[in-house]
C-alpha cells in the first residue's frame, strides 16, 4: 500500500487479514472501496463488518463459491515437486489448472495446492446463506474461477442471489456442474470450514 498515491482507491482481497472494525475504518482512511472478508469469518463476524463498512462507504463482500485460501507459501509447491527452482518453474502448475489434492498418510484428502498457495480441499459455497448474508449487509459475493463451464456456476449464483433459485436447488445445479466435488459452509457457521452444506 505504500505504493500507492495518496487517496488513490483501491480494493482489498481475502488474503488480508480484515478481523475487526479498527482495520476496515484504517483500510477505508487510506481509499480502500471494496474489502472482500477472509472466507474463514462467521456470519456474525461478517455482519459487524458489513455495518462498519456500510457506515465508511466501503462495500464488503464475502467468499461465495471455490477452494478457500487459506495460505500463502514462499516456495512453489509445485515447482519443487517437479524438482524446478521457483524463478525457473516453466509454469508447471499450469499441468494441475485447478490445483493439487494434498492427502494424509492414510489417503484422506483435505488440501489443495496451487503455485503458491494452499487452499481447502473442498468448494467453499454460500448457496444456504444467501439470505442471511444480504441480510447482514454484504454487497458482493467472489467466485473464485475454475475449469469446467463457469459462466454456468456464475449463472447459478445470480439466479440466488435474484432469489430466482432456492438454495437446495442452487445446491444441486452446483453438484450437477461440479460432479465428484466436495462443498462446505462451515465458517459462516462458527464451526469447522470443512463442514458439508445441510
Amino acid at each position: 500500500m505504500q505504493h500507492l498515491p495518496e487517496g488513490a482507491p483501491f480494493q482489498v482481497g481475502p488474503t488480508v487479514n480484515v478481523y475487526n472494525e479498527g482495520t476496515l475504518q484504517w483500510l477505508a482512511r487510506k481509499g480502500a472501496t471494496r474489502i472482500c472478508l477472509p472466507p474463514e469469518l462467521p456470519l456474525a463476524s461478517v455482519a459487524v463488518l458489513a455495518r462498519a463498512g456500510r457506515d465508511a462507504g466501503v462495500a464488503i463482500e464475502v467468499w461465495g463459491h471455490g477452494r478457500a485460501p487459506l495460505a500463502i507459501s514462499g516456495r512453489c509447491y509445485h515447482a519443487r515437486l517437479h524438482d524446478r527452482i521457483k524463478d525457473a518453474c516453466l509454469f508447471v502448475c499450469g499441468e494441475d489448472p485447478d490445483g493439487r489434492e494434498v492427502q494424509t498418510l492414510d489417503g484422506t484428502t483435505f488440501l489443495t495446492i496451487n503455485g503458491v498457495q494452499t487452499l481447502g480441499h473442498a468448494h467453499t459455497t454460500v448457496a444456504n446463506q444467501i439470505t442471511a448474508l444480504r441480510e447482514a449487509g454484504v454487497t458482493a459475493l467472489r467466485l473464485s474461477p475454475q475449469i469446467g463451464n463457469f459462466p454456468e456456476i456464475v449463472d447459478i449464483y445470480a439466479r440466488a442471489t435474484c432469489a430466482e433459485l432456492p438454495p437446495a436447488a442452487a445446491l444441486a445445479e452446483l453438484h450437477r456442474q461440479m460432479p465428484g466435488a466436495v462443498f462446505a459452509d462451515g465458517f459462516l457457521a462458527g464451526t469447522t470450514g470443512m463442514r458439508a452444506p445441510v
